[in-house]
């Protein structure tokens, strides 16, 4: 699969739960948008309407080559999932105060656009700065190792 859009931002501002793989129903010229690389899934999130779930704020930049047939940048897209799984993510965000945020759009070997959603909780100021000093910690160590390795 090739991934054609990542979500930096939701690994930094989310603890990710649980993954879910999800189709998305699109227009042609999104789609060919998409393959060109014009998405942006920095701001976007899913809610769930009844027994449909539903990706917000995913900018995909209209078509270039398309005429008046063009999509709308932002508009509410619906996602291909089971039920089930639907029923479960809106139990969890009702409940618990959990939020679904979408991490990567693929393709498929197959031709078809892919989600990856999760299912995640948001991380405090305070984790996100020990989560970075971890990591700050983590390379001056790694750092230290590689210049004793080289005076060997």
């Amino acid at each position: 699969m090739k991934t054609l859009a990542l979500n930096r931002k939701a690994f930094h501002d989310y603890e990710i739960i649980e993954k879910f793989e999800a189709g998305i129903a699109l227009v042609g010229t999104e789609v060919k948008s998409i393959r060109a690389g014009q998405v942006s899934l920095k701001d976007s999130f899913v809610e769930i309407h009844g027994l449909e779930a539903f990706l917000l704020r995913c900018h995909i930049t209209p078509y270039l080559n398309a005429s008046f047939f063009n999509h709308e940048p932002e508009r509410k897209r619906k996602l291909l999932l089971n039920k089930r799984e639907i029923r479960r993510l809106d139990q969890k965000v009702k409940e618990r105060g959990f939020s679904i945020v979408p991490l990567q759009l693929r393709l498929t070997p197959k031709g078809l656009v892919k989600i990856e959603i999760a299912l995640a909780r948001g991380k405090r100021v305070y984790e996100k700065k020990q989560k970075l000093k971890e990591r700050d910690i983590k390379r001056e160590m790694d750092r230290d190792v590689q210049r004793f390795k080289n005076k060997k």
